[in-house]
């Protein structure tokens, strides 16, 4: 199979590297990179629901999604005055990811916040922070079983997002910046460990792409979580 400018095959991840409990405060934390991106997830839990919630007796997981100024090559503002149109639309992606792998009744009425700041970007900042985030909440969900507050984790399975595309016509893995910036169409995939999807992305840059495009997109993708997912479950026994 040809290669891409940066050498990996077109069905290739990046490097993956998770580390857990970087943030000793949070009780979840991890860090993610994949390539040169790179992304700190913290989880932190909170007595109490939205006021909106209370009525469901059930928890809430949330997320927030902040870049921090210099994470790419020229220093972008930081959004003091409430989040941007992508960045809202960022963290709502990674909360309902999150929300859909989670017994929220088992939780109880307790909100868990993942925050998602990216330290350094080169493409899929959004999916790295669902792969990370997930791995921090499910620490999260651990240390609520370990203090006795729930009677088992509430984070029922594991979920995990990539990036795909096409890129001068090929199907390719885990785009990054550069070629995410050139690709004919970008797609992002997320989906659990009984590879039930979560959600897909996708628009096409310039010209509609057949049916066909899509279900090999698809399926390239999938194979790159189940990559994924195999990686949170690597780290996460070794805790």
């Amino acid at each position: 199979m040809a290669t891409r400018k940066s050498g990996r095959r077109h069905d290739q991840l990046r490097p993956t590297i998770l580390e857990l409990e970087v943030a000793p405060y949070a009780e979840g934390s991890c860090l993610i990179a994949t390539g040169e991106t790179r992304v700190l997830c913290t989880a932190s839990v909170m007595e109490g629901v939205p006021a909106w919630r209370e009525p469901s007796g059930q928890g809430w997981v949330t997320a927030e999604y902040a870049m921090l100024p210099r994470a790419t090559h020229s220093r972008t503002r930081r959004e003091r005055d409430g989040v941007k149109g992508r960045t809202q639309e960022i963290q709502r992606l990674i909360g309902r990811s999150l929300r859909s792998v989670t017994d929220l009744r088992s939780l109880g009425p307790r909100t868990v916040t993942v925050d998602c700041d990216v330290l350094q970007a080169d493409g899929g900042t959004r999916t790295a922070a669902i792969t990370g985030g997930c791995v921090a909440l499910m620490l999260a969900g651990a240390w609520l079983l370990d203090e006795g507050l729930v009677p088992r984790n509430p984070v029922r399975q594991r979920v995990a997002a990539v990036s795909v595309g096409l890129v001068d016509g090929e199907p390719s893995l885990d785009l990054d910046y550069g070629e995410d910036s050139t690709a004919q169409v970008d797609m992002n995939v997320v989906a659990t460990e009984e590879m039930g999807l979560v959600e897909v992305q996708g628009t096409a840059e310039g010209d509609p792409f057949p049916r066909r495009d899509l279900d090999r997109l698809l399926d390239l993708a999938l194979s790159g979580i189940e990559e994924l997912l195999a990686a949170q479950a690597r780290v996460l026994a070794q805790r």
